[in-house]
């Protein structure tokens, strides 16, 4: 990322707060953990929940939440359709709302020189879903509207990833494939998944950073995975109502470190864990309102330490772990 990405708040007011005002304000808006949250011997710990925005209000509802890869900078939409940056340390940065042309957000996505990309859907004034583009410096600066494909007419898209080459892969709503397009729109291709002699509706997309891509379908209960050269290699996840099951998978975040995957489960409140090979290890959750439990969990991202961040949307709270190997 760019040196324009660090004209942020933050980098504004950091020469004239001191070190233990600083840790103040972080304990703020991040609740640490506290003692006997999780049962011992899990293979992740509960570290904290991020529950207020810049203003010290309630987060609302979030639905996605991201972690860039070279600040650790975590980006968090909630239902007050609004984009809020937090630091690697949880200080919310900077708000992006209809003020700076943010309507309805479904996902994002940045990429390696600072830009933000935007899925939004239809609004009363701009009827035609787009993605919006925002510089280094966060401000607006175009539209993409998708076309040019069979269904583009009815296309919103969800959920975004840039590939290393600086193609932007964007999985609609309950769409049959994801499409591949460079970052001025032009649509390139469409990498669909067949099962059954059928095409498969797919929900979500992230990539790695070794360039392999995932894509999860709700319809199936699979993921997806393709090497960088969009080569099938495998799926998994298996569709079920218990343990080591899938009911609704809605993302999949991806340790860096060692191929680990974590899959949220929308209906059993869940997070299911794979090894790099697609193979169940365990899972952690539940119903519930506690440290460490989630109410409908909607969305996840994995930074490079290992940490590990659910959007807990009915709990109103990005919920935060830290992978122990």
């Amino acid at each position: 990322m760019t040196s324009k990405r660090n004209i942020t708040l933050l980098s504004l007011i950091l020469p004239y707060i001191h070190g233990s005002l600083l840790l103040t304000l972080c304990f703020l808006f991040f609740i640490p953990h506290r003692l006997n949250a999780q049962p011992a011997g899990l293979p992740v710990a509960y570290v904290g929940s991020v529950v207020e925005d810049e203003e010290g209000g309630s987060l609302s509802f979030p639905s996605f939440v991201y972690v860039e890869s070279v600040r650790n900078e975590m980006y968090v939409i909630d239902g007050k359709a609004r984009i809020i940056i937090y630091s690697s340390d949880f200080f919310p940065l900077f708000t992006l709302s209809k003020r700076n042309g943010i309507e309805v957000p479904l996902g994002l996505t940045v990429d390696s020189e600072g830009n933000t990309f935007v899925a939004q859907a239809s609004t009363k004034d701009n009827p035609r879903p787009r993605i919006s583009v925002f510089s280094a410096c966060l401000r607006w600066e175009r539209d993409i509207y998708l076309e040019g494909f069979e269904g583009a007419e009815s296309f919103v898209p969800y959920r975004l990833a840039i590939g290393k080459k600086g193609i932007i892969y964007v999985a609609g709503s309950h769409f049959p494939g994801v499409l591949m397009m460079n970052n001025q729109g032009k649509l390139l291709e469409i990498i669909s998944t067949e099962e059954e002699d059928r095409k498969v509706n797919v929900n979500y997309v992230t990539i790695d950073q070794a360039g392999r891509i995932y894509l999860v379908s709700e319809e199936t209960s699979h993921i997806y995975v393709y090497d960088e050269n969009r080569k099938f290699l495998f799926k998994f996840g298996q569709k079920g109502g218990s343990s080591g099951k899938l009911s609704r998978p809605l993302a999949v975040g991806v340790d860096s470190r060692n191929g680990r995957m974590y899959v949220v489960d929308y209906m059993r409140h869940t997070i299911s864990a794979y090894d790099k090979e697609g193979k169940y290890l365990f899972e952690f959750g539940g119903l519930g309102w506690g440290e460490g439990w989630f109410q409908y969990p909607r969305d996840i991202a994995v930074d490079s330490t290992g940490r590990i961040f659910v959007a807990d949307t009915f709990n109103n709270r990005i919920e935060v772990f830290q992978a122990k190997e």
